[in-house]
């Protein structure tokens, strides 16, 4: 996995958006293949999108995956999504504490994407989180899917 000091970094091409995916959307690709979400992780796995991470985040969706309830999902299918997610995407290490949510665990979110400069982060549950956390658009899978295909018009 690549750590980085994102304010040193050039940004990505600009075709190539950078996002923070919530823990609801890992879980949602991972279980169902064809949806909206398991589409915005292909989208960062085709480098289409640039996924940013940073250790809470991973250890999170490790968390969140491995839930007695997600246990008729096979063990191998689970490391296999985190293995991938690590590959592609990109460590941040948050230099600032967020406290805007009510939900604790979202906040790390919000770490994460300041840190990156998210353009996005894409969440299934958008109630958690304000509206945009400095430049950064808090949205849904399909509407992330919009702008991605309003762009390549």
């Amino acid at each position: 996995m690549r750590v980085i000091d994102v304010k040193s970094t050039a940004r990505p091409p600009k075709d190539r958006l950078r996002v923070v995916l919530d823990t609801n959307i890992l879980v949602s690709a991972t279980l169902s293949r064809g949806s909206m979400e398991a589409i915005a992780l292909d989208l960062a796995v085709s480098k289409r999108i640039q996924l940013y991470v940073s250790e809470a985040v991973l250890i999170k969706y490790e968390d969140v995956l491995h839930r007695a309830k997600f246990s008729r999902v096979p063990r191998a299918v689970i490391h296999d999504t985190l293995a991938l997610v690590k590959r592609v995407s990109i460590h941040v290490v948050p230099r600032q504490t967020v406290s805007v949510s009510n939900d604790e665990d979202d906040n790390r979110f919000l770490e994460c994407a300041e840190e990156a400069e998210a353009d996005y982060l894409v969440t299934g549950n958008t109630r958690h989180f304000p509206d945009h956390w400095k430049k950064t658009r808090i949205v849904r899978a399909p509407e992330l899917l919009r702008v991605l295909s309003e762009e390549m018009e």
